[in-house]
């Protein structure tokens, strides 16, 4: 039998983005972002709002970023000043880009996306409805969705995060049944029905792992190669 639903306790630190992400030297935007989330169930949401309206949020203020000839931008993608978007790469907005990130051909980034400063995406990485936070390397085949990611994450080839319950029969699209994480037996809601994982800071995701839906990672954590990793693993543990 499955524990009952809880609302996010605010007290818990290990449901804050404090626990999880360093914000300092994130830029303005991302570190700004991060300060007014209660708990990291707030980074998706705030950030959709933000891009829907780039003109009240202040997005709007740098476009002065690099987008090559054919690159495939479609809708409201900002490419700050010092980022890049390569030739074959391509962007669905809205977006935003920040500084220092170079977008390579063969990437695809979805919609409401924010890639913060210094991050590399590589051939056939799929990035949609995520922060990644600052200089995160995802330079080979991966998926990263409704996920919040730290700085200094490395991102193996052919990871993915799951962001779908899918063990209730078929699977319905748009999503109906809101995503959970567990924390001392308790199952405290996301309010949200796609919810991948919040990967700390300086954590390094094996190539060919899979991150069950609301998978929380503490900073630090070494991660040995598994098929599948799910849970909350706390900062600088080794879970074999």
């Amino acid at each position: 039998m499955r524990p009952p639903t809880a609302s996010a306790p605010a007290t818990d630190v290990r449901l804050t983005t404090g626990y999880y992400l360093d914000p300092n030297g994130l830029g303005d935007y991302v570190t700004a972002l991060l300060a007014r989330c209660t708990t990291v169930f707030d980074v998706k949401p705030l950030m959709t709002a933000d891009l829907d309206d780039p003109v009240a949020s202040g997005l709007d203020a740098d476009r002065g970023g690099c987008i090559a000839a054919g690159a495939l931008i479609e809708g409201e993608v900002i490419v700050q000043c010092g980022a890049r978007v390569e030739r074959g790469a391509m962007v669905t907005g809205p977006a935003l880009i920040c500084t220092g990130t170079v977008i390579s051909a063969g990437a695809l980034i979805r919609e409401y996306t924010v890639i913060g400063p210094g991050c590399r995406i590589g051939f056939n990485a799929e990035i949609t409805r995520s922060l990644l936070a600052g200089h995160i390397f995802a330079k080979h085949a991966c998926f990263i969705g409704d996920s919040v990611v730290g700085r200094r994450v490395n991102l193996g080839a052919f990871c993915s995060t799951t962001g779908l319950r899918c063990d209730g029969g078929p699977v319905a699209e748009p999503a109906t049944e809101e995503i959970t994480v567990t924390l001392g037996g308790r199952r405290i809601g996301t309010g949200q029905t796609k919810f991948g994982a919040v990967i700390g800071d300086e954590v390094a995701v094996p190539a060919g792992t899979t991150l069950s839906p609301g998978t929380l990672i503490g900073p630090g954590t070494t991660l040995y190669p598994r098929n599948q990793i799910g849970g909350f693993l706390p900062a600088g543990s080794r879970p074999r």
